[in-house]
């Protein structure tokens, strides 16, 4: 005799196995769905520090740039102090060039023999002009100029004869390059 079993079992663990199924995948879905969240939440979070760092450092940089500018103004103020103090002490050196110049011209000038009637400086130039007994003795004043501390070059421009209360004299001009410096 054969037996049959009617009861329907295979349906039953069909749906039993459907719903398993159903449940897993739910399940899965929801676990899938948390994972997003979090990630999200994750990035989001990371986004925002970066963001509030990013304001950070705008500020920090606004703060260091108006540093960095007053920082310029005082290098500026420094440069030109330092220009002005150049200048003074530049004056200050050579504040004493002309007295001890025009000593120096005094000893160099031949007694009795020469002397000078107008003395015109103009940047490193000296322009002196005078009278001698003679043309030996604009000579021996050009040597003698030649060997001042204060010179560098001495050059004749001119020189005339000229006659004064009957005694004929030398008329002479002469051009000196003062040394620099000094």
């Amino acid at each position: 005799m054969i037996k049959i079993n009617l009861l329907p079992y295979r349906e039953k663990e069909k749906k039993e196995n459907l719903q398993q199924q159903i449940i897993i995948l739910s399940g899965t879905l929801v676990l899938f769905l948390l994972i997003i969240i979090a990630v999200h939440l994750y990035f989001s979070m990371n986004i925002s520090g970066m963001e509030m760092k990013i304001r950070e450092a705008d500020a920090r940089l606004i703060v260091l740039n108006k540093k960095v500018g007053d920082i310029e103004g005082f290098k500026r103020d420094k440069k030109e102090l330092e220009q002005k103090l150049g200048v003074i002490n530049s004056l200050e050196t050579n504040r004493l060039f002309p007295v001890r110049m025009l000593d120096e011209l005094n000893l160099l000038i031949p007694a009795k023999e020469a002397w000078l009637e107008k003395i015109t400086q103009t940047g490193q130039e000296l322009r002196i002009e005078g009278m001698a007994r003679d043309n030996g003795t604009v000579a021996r004043f050009m040597k003698s100029m030649e060997k001042a501390g204060f010179v560098q070059s001495v050059e004749l421009v001119r020189s005339t004869e000229k006659d004064l209360a009957g005694v004929k004299l030398q008329q002479f001009i002469l051009t000196c390059v003062i040394k620099k410096g000094i």
